[in-house]
């Protein structure tokens, strides 16, 4: 079965769907998915080099008191997953762009499940800014990526790629991510319960 998963790797609800999907391949006995990891940004606007997080979301969110409720929504959803998100620890909103790049690059080395989780991990867990290319070097290693990986980055492979995932979201009129196609059949929005993605694939198998 394919299953592309559209997502950014600073969405934690994205983090989450990737924990309820992998619970409804177990569930499902499913171990040989074919899963394309797909780009998308839900801040394309940020600068290169990102922006301070406290003031990126007091310009997006407003108030204080509302991103401390969102963060405890997410906070408890994470828990449920066997996340311990620990948004204290993040200091800048990132550029997600060459993240995802070297999502692609992981893909072609079969280790994208791999990197996709450790950038997660760094972001959420370890407050790591995953805009930062020393920084995104050193966890595509821990990933199991192998290359120059600096070099890499400084060039613009799989930046075509990347551009057209970003367009193919659009067409699909996808404007919120976790966003998941189950075979190109079926497709299921958001960080759905397990119960929801073992529904989608046995519809997709069918």
């Amino acid at each position: 079965m394919r299953i592309d998963v559209f997502s950014d790797t600073v969405c934690p609800w994205c983090f989450i769907g990737k924990r309820h999907l992998e619970a409804a391949l177990t569930r499902a006995n499913l171990s040989d998915a074919d899963i394309h990891w797909r780009a998308f940004q839900l801040n394309p606007d940020l600068p290169p080099k990102g922006r301070d997080r406290k003031e990126y979301l007091q310009e997006k969110f407003g108030v204080s008191d509302n991103i401390e409720q969102l963060h405890r929504q997410i906070e408890a959803a994470g828990r449920a997953a066997g996340i311990d998100f620990q948004f204290g620890k993040i200091s800048r909103s990132p550029n997600t762009f060459n993240s995802h790049r070297l999502i692609l690059l992981a893909q072609v080395q079969q280790r994208a499940d791999a990197m996709v989780e450790t950038l997660f991990r760094a972001y959420f867990l370890d407050g790591l800014d995953i805009g930062d290319a020393g920084t995104l070097a050193r966890l595509a290693q821990d990933a199991g990526v192998t290359g120059e990986l600096i070099s890499w980055l400084a060039g613009g492979d799989e930046r075509t790629q990347v551009l057209e995932d970003l367009r193919t979201a659009r067409e699909l009129a996808i404007d919120g991510v976790p966003f998941f196609i189950f075979n190109n059949r079926y497709a299921l929005s958001g960080a759905q319960p397990v119960d929801s993605f073992v529904q989608a694939i046995q519809a997709a198998q069918h």
